[in-house]
Protein backbone atom coordinates (compact mmCIF):
# COMPACT_ATOMS: atom_id res chain seq x y z
CA UNK A 1 0.00 0.00 0.00
CA UNK A 2 1.96 3.02 -1.17
CA UNK A 3 -1.11 5.94 -1.25
CA UNK A 4 -0.45 8.71 0.49
CA UNK A 5 -3.69 10.05 2.21
CA UNK A 6 -4.54 14.09 3.02
CA UNK A 7 -7.03 15.72 4.95
CA UNK A 8 -7.42 19.32 5.65
CA UNK A 9 -4.18 19.43 7.88
CA UNK A 10 -2.58 16.14 7.34
CA UNK A 11 -0.65 14.44 5.09
CA UNK A 12 -0.74 10.98 5.98
CA UNK A 13 2.13 9.23 3.77
CA UNK A 14 3.88 5.24 4.55
CA UNK A 15 6.71 5.71 7.00
CA UNK A 16 10.39 5.86 6.14
CA UNK A 17 13.87 5.92 7.07
CA UNK A 18 14.19 9.84 6.65
CA UNK A 19 11.33 10.00 9.41
CA UNK A 20 12.85 8.70 12.04
CA UNK A 21 14.38 11.56 13.82
CA UNK A 22 10.86 13.35 14.02
CA UNK A 23 9.27 10.15 14.86
CA UNK A 24 11.91 9.58 18.11
CA UNK A 25 10.94 12.64 19.62
CA UNK A 26 7.57 11.15 19.75
CA UNK A 27 8.31 7.53 20.39
CA UNK A 28 10.75 8.86 23.18
CA UNK A 29 8.53 10.69 25.34
CA UNK A 30 6.97 8.11 28.18
CA UNK A 31 3.52 9.63 28.27
CA UNK A 32 2.80 8.88 24.24
CA UNK A 33 4.23 5.23 24.61
CA UNK A 34 2.55 4.69 28.26
CA UNK A 35 -0.11 2.84 26.24
CA UNK A 36 1.77 1.79 23.15
CA UNK A 37 3.23 -1.73 23.45
CA UNK A 38 6.87 -0.60 23.17
CA UNK A 39 8.65 0.90 26.08
CA UNK A 40 9.88 4.93 25.02
CA UNK A 41 12.54 4.20 22.91
CA UNK A 42 15.91 5.91 24.06
CA UNK A 43 17.90 5.77 20.42
CA UNK A 44 17.14 6.75 17.04
CA UNK A 45 18.18 3.31 15.97
CA UNK A 46 15.17 1.48 17.64
CA UNK A 47 12.79 3.70 15.89
CA UNK A 48 14.75 2.76 12.56
CA UNK A 49 14.44 -0.56 13.51
CA UNK A 50 10.90 -0.36 13.85
CA UNK A 51 9.98 1.41 10.38
CA UNK A 52 11.66 -1.61 9.10
CA UNK A 53 9.48 -3.84 10.85
CA UNK A 54 6.35 -2.13 9.25
CA UNK A 55 7.70 -1.79 5.64
CA UNK A 56 8.81 -6.21 5.73
CA UNK A 57 4.69 -6.38 7.25
CA UNK A 58 3.46 -3.78 4.57
CA UNK A 59 5.26 -5.44 1.65
CA UNK A 60 3.84 -9.06 3.04
CA UNK A 61 0.41 -7.07 3.04
CA UNK A 62 -0.18 -7.44 6.68
CA UNK A 63 0.45 -4.31 8.21
CA UNK A 64 1.15 -0.44 6.94
CA UNK A 65 1.99 2.79 9.12
CA UNK A 66 1.63 5.84 8.15
CA UNK A 67 3.61 9.25 9.46
CA UNK A 68 1.44 11.55 10.18
CA UNK A 69 2.74 15.28 8.89
CA UNK A 70 0.95 18.39 9.62
CA UNK A 71 0.56 19.73 5.78
CA UNK A 72 1.11 23.84 6.63
CA UNK A 73 4.65 23.07 8.20
CA UNK A 74 5.38 19.57 6.86
CA UNK A 75 6.17 18.95 10.75
CA UNK A 76 6.08 14.76 11.95
CA UNK A 77 3.41 15.22 14.29
CA UNK A 78 2.84 11.43 14.70
CA UNK A 79 1.71 7.68 13.29
CA UNK A 80 -1.17 5.84 12.15
CA UNK A 81 -1.84 2.80 10.18
CA UNK A 82 -3.62 -0.60 9.90
CA UNK A 83 -1.95 -2.60 13.01
CA UNK A 84 -3.38 -5.55 10.98
CA UNK A 85 -4.91 -6.29 7.48
CA UNK A 86 -7.49 -9.16 6.98
CA UNK A 87 -8.58 -9.27 3.81
CA UNK A 88 -10.19 -12.76 3.94
CA UNK A 89 -12.06 -11.15 6.59
CA UNK A 90 -12.06 -8.11 4.73
CA UNK A 91 -11.45 -6.03 7.74
CA UNK A 92 -8.67 -3.77 9.40
CA UNK A 93 -7.34 -3.01 13.45
CA UNK A 94 -6.47 0.45 13.49
CA UNK A 95 -3.80 2.06 16.17
CA UNK A 96 -2.12 5.85 15.82
CA UNK A 97 -0.14 8.20 18.13
CA UNK A 98 0.24 11.97 18.60
CA UNK A 99 2.85 13.92 19.92
CA UNK A 100 2.34 15.23 23.01
CA UNK A 101 2.69 18.78 21.92
CA UNK A 102 -0.52 18.07 19.48
CA UNK A 103 -2.81 16.66 21.83
CA UNK A 104 -6.10 18.09 22.04
CA UNK A 105 -6.44 19.42 18.25
CA UNK A 106 -8.54 16.74 16.58
CA UNK A 107 -5.40 15.48 15.06
CA UNK A 108 -5.71 11.89 15.65
CA UNK A 109 -9.39 11.71 14.77
CA UNK A 110 -8.65 13.22 11.72
CA UNK A 111 -5.81 10.88 10.90
CA UNK A 112 -8.23 8.13 11.87
CA UNK A 113 -11.06 9.27 9.17
CA UNK A 114 -8.54 9.09 6.71
CA UNK A 115 -7.70 5.57 7.31
CA UNK A 116 -11.79 4.80 7.95
CA UNK A 117 -12.37 6.00 4.39
CA UNK A 118 -9.53 4.86 2.40
CA UNK A 119 -10.60 0.94 4.11
CA UNK A 120 -14.13 1.64 3.64
CA UNK A 121 -13.93 3.13 -0.02
CA UNK A 122 -10.88 1.88 -1.93
CA UNK A 123 -9.91 -1.66 0.26
CA UNK A 124 -13.40 -2.45 0.55
CA UNK A 125 -13.24 -3.51 4.00
CA UNK A 126 -16.60 -4.36 6.14
CA UNK A 127 -15.00 -3.72 9.30
CA UNK A 128 -12.51 -1.49 11.48
CA UNK A 129 -11.44 -2.34 14.76
CA UNK A 130 -9.54 -0.73 17.58
CA UNK A 131 -8.24 -2.56 20.58
CA UNK A 132 -7.48 -0.14 23.18
CA UNK A 133 -6.70 0.15 27.35
CA UNK A 134 -9.72 1.18 29.32
CA UNK A 135 -7.55 3.50 31.00
CA UNK A 136 -6.54 5.76 28.08
CA UNK A 137 -9.26 7.86 27.94
CA UNK A 138 -8.10 10.00 25.50
CA UNK A 139 -7.78 7.25 22.71
CA UNK A 140 -11.43 6.07 23.87
CA UNK A 141 -12.41 9.80 23.11
CA UNK A 142 -11.53 9.54 19.59
CA UNK A 143 -12.82 6.42 19.01
CA UNK A 144 -16.34 7.58 20.71
CA UNK A 145 -15.99 10.86 18.53
CA UNK A 146 -15.80 8.72 15.26
CA UNK A 147 -18.96 6.66 16.19
CA UNK A 148 -17.03 3.40 16.94
CA UNK A 149 -18.85 0.75 18.92
CA UNK A 150 -17.75 -0.38 22.19
CA UNK A 151 -18.25 -4.26 22.18
CA UNK A 152 -16.62 -5.06 25.12
CA UNK A 153 -13.51 -5.89 27.68
CA UNK A 154 -11.44 -8.85 26.54
CA UNK A 155 -10.25 -9.73 30.20
CA UNK A 156 -6.37 -9.88 30.53
CA UNK A 157 -6.04 -10.87 26.65
CA UNK A 158 -2.64 -8.67 25.87
CA UNK A 159 0.88 -7.91 27.25
CA UNK A 160 1.94 -4.56 27.76
CA UNK A 161 5.36 -3.55 29.11
CA UNK A 162 5.54 -7.34 30.99
CA UNK A 163 2.08 -7.26 32.48
CA UNK A 164 -1.10 -8.99 30.95
CA UNK A 165 -4.13 -6.27 30.66
CA UNK A 166 -7.69 -5.78 30.11
CA UNK A 167 -8.21 -4.48 26.30
CA UNK A 168 -11.80 -2.65 25.19
CA UNK A 169 -12.87 -3.62 21.70
CA UNK A 170 -14.70 -0.97 19.69
CA UNK A 171 -15.43 -1.28 16.21
CA UNK A 172 -16.93 0.24 13.16
CA UNK A 173 -18.62 -1.20 10.19
CA UNK A 174 -19.00 0.21 6.39
CA UNK A 175 -22.84 0.15 7.17
CA UNK A 176 -22.86 1.93 10.15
Amino acid sequence: MNTDLYTKRLHLRKMNITDSSGLFKIWSDPDVTSFMNIDNFTDESQVQDMINLFNKLSQENRATRFTIMEQESNEIIGSCGYNSLDFENVKAEVGYDIGKGFWGKGYAPEALSALIEYAFETLNFNRIEAKVSPENFNSIKVLQKLNFTFEGTLRKSEKLKGEFIDINMYSKLKTD
